[in-house]
């Protein structure tokens, strides 16, 4: 089931992709569940917006793939490395990525994005997968000379529109059906990696995270990204593809 969340005629609301439609939803599905109201309206009739806006937190996984870590002289981490970024810093497609003037260089981390759909606290891994409501994408956008500068990584990941997800969330999608990041800048390919190739998986993620904080329907877990993470600037068009879960893509400006 591919969910979105969307814009028209100036109110918010959510949806069910059918083809060329959306079949619109009373509310949020994490909370309303998937009763409609009977209305389909024209996908060419709605602006999609980011799929879903955490209520507390972005969590992020860094060096998930042995060969990002490499590209940067570092060792994969025996245990996920977390991070967060705010809920702030989320945009949706199409917005734009504003580059702060605090930073001489962004780069871009195309990943697997996961949605958190019920309260987990100590939740097993072989249980894990059982709190989560789908799956969409995410660009882990770093101001990466503040990264180094900084010695520890809120600013630098933390920036308003530094996280933009979407396009959509997808229910049913199958981690193990062998989906590739791959992430272009101008139509160039720069990242092409096999979310397979993930040092920690998803269910340890969710389980290690819960672990140490409360994960909330509607938080967000960034996985990681595989090697190949670059410099955009201004004008650029970033785009981050995952079969099955669309094309995710956004263009920067300066402040």
């Amino acid at each position: 089931m591919r969910i979105v969340r969307y814009s028209r005629n100036e109110a918010i609301r959510y949806g069910i992709i059918d083809e060329k439609e959306v079949v619109e939803l009373v509310g949020d599905p994490l909370f309303a569940g998937f009763e409609t109201t009977g209305e389909r309206i024209p996908l060419a009739e709605i602006t999609l917006l980011a799929p879903s806006i955490p209520r507390s937190k972005v969590v992020c996984v860094g060096r998930n793939y042995r060969d990002h870590a490499a590209e940067f002289g570092n060792e994969a981490p025996a245990e996920p490395m977390l991070f967060l970024k705010p809920n702030t810093s989320v945009i949706g497609p199409d917005d734009a990525i504003v580059r702060p003037p605090q930073s001489q260089r962004t780069d871009f981390e195309g990943e697997l994005a996961v949605i958190i759909g019920r309260v987990a606290k100590n939740v097993p891994a072989d249980k894990a997968l059982d709190y989560v409501f789908g799956y969409t994408i995410g660009n882990d956008v770093t101001a990466r000379d503040l990264q180094k500068s900084d010695g520890q990584w809120s600013r630098a990941k933390g920036f308003d529109t530094f996280c933009p997800l979407g396009p959509i969330i997808e229910t049913e999608f199958d981690l193990d059906g062998g989906a590739r990041v791959i992430t272009r800048v101008n139509g160039e390919v720069r990242q092409d990696g096999p979310i397979s190739d993930m040092v920690h998986s998803v269910p340890d993620i969710i389980a290690y995270a819960s672990a140490a904080f409360t994960l909330l329907p509607g938080d967000v877990i960034l996985t990681g990204t595989p090697a190949g993470v670059g410099e955009f600037g201004a004008g650029d068009v970033v785009e981050v593809e995952i079969a099955g879960l669309g094309i995710l893509r956004n263009t920067a400006r300066n402040a």
